[in-house]
């Protein structure tokens, strides 16, 4: 992963503000758009983390070291109770039942309402305000490493892999936070869902071997297809839909989208068709240019109406949004 304000300042921020996206899309070779973490490269790391129990005497405080993907060696708290985490996978705590003192990468999100006692945080990081709320665990997704020197001045700060899948991520979370039960039980009730979801679509709409993809506009007139992020690790379950070959080409180069130009739209586009409505009037005039063209009207999958729109603050690869997806897929698909 490239160093880079944020490791996934991708699609999923055009939640927050546009003065945000255009400041976090500055680098093209930045995680946000072209140099993702590979799934491999996270489970080597979390394979490599240290859990050294050591007691603190004078203070009483059971702490451990640990090592994140970054390879940053830090003590933290066992059991943490003042967290702040500043990712945009902030709904992955909301499944381990995780009530943080701040956060980033809430405003606009499904469960922001669920959060408004929770201090939001944004880009740059205010130091002041983070050291006022006496965190005493700090979980990152920006690989600054200016930034991380900062606040780990502060508290114990972890940079973690926002990008990493969702059993992974999960996984981790419950190990870092010292919510490991509530861990394995979201994971199982979740695998039960999403496998009777698919189940149910196979049976009443799908057919065996369906290719799906996923496409959104980004400010600048930039079209890009999603790939390993959001929408696209829904649907590309083992029991969901198949890449096309294009797009497989990007999952192996462990990206979570690739910009594409209209012209090679055909080569990208499945049987079915998603496209996360974007926020800003300048990707919305960019999508409804592109669903007036003459390459997107020959499209088979418009042509036998099998699109869907979805808005894209309601397809973050967060555990809380894959949870509502599992809900809203069906009706999407079967409207």
């Amino acid at each position: 992963m490239n160093k880079v304000k944020h490791p996934i300042f991708s699609i999923i921020i055009m939640v927050l503000l546009i003065s945000m996206l255009t400041a976090c899309g500055q680098s093209s070779t930045g995680q946000g758009m072209d140099s993702n973490q590979s799934n491999e490269t996270s489970a080597q790391s979390a394979a490599s983390e240290s859990k050294a129990v050591n007691q603190d005497s004078q203070a009483g405080a059971v702490t451990r070291k640990y090592k994140d993907y970054i390879g940053h060696e830090v003590e933290i708290p066992v059991s943490p109770q003042r967290v702040i985490f500043i990712g945009e996978t902030f709904g992955d705590l909301l499944a381990l039942k995780v009530d943080a003192v701040g956060g980033g990468f809430i405003k606009g999100f499904i469960f922001e309402n669920q959060l408004k006692h929770i201090e939001q945080m944004t880009y740059p990081i205010n130091l002041e305000k983070t050291l006022e709320l006496n965190p005493d665990i700090i979980l990152t997704a920006n690989t600054d490493e200016k930034e991380y020197s900062q606040l780990a001045k502060i508290a114990p700060t972890v940079t973690f892999n926002t990008f990493a899948p969702l059993e992974e991520r999960i996984t981790l979370l419950g190990d870092i936070l010292g919510r490991q039960q509530q861990a394995k039980e979201w994971l199982a009730q979740y695998k039960a869902k999403n496998d009777a979801m698919w189940e149910k679509l196979h049976k009443n709409v799908l057919k065996p071997g369906e290719t799906a993809s996923v496409f959104t506009y980004y400010p600048g007139d930039k079209l890009f297809v999603m790939a390993g992020t959001g929408l696209s690790q829904v649907l590309y379950d083992p029991k969901g839909f198949k890449p096309v070959d294009t797009i497989q080409e990007v999952l192996n180069a462990n990206k979570g989208f690739e910009q594409i130009s209209l012209e090679v739209l055909p080569k990208y586009a499945g049987e079915r068709i998603f496209i996360l409505n974007p926020i800003g009037q300048e990707p919305q005039q960019s999508t409804a240019n592109l669903l007036k063209s003459s390459i997107w009207l020959n499209l088979p999958a418009v042509q036998q109406g099998h699109v869907y729109f979805l808005d894209i603050n309601k397809a973050s690869s967060d555990a809380y949004t894959r949870e509502y997806l599992l809900e809203q897929l069906p009706k999407i698909i079967t409207k």
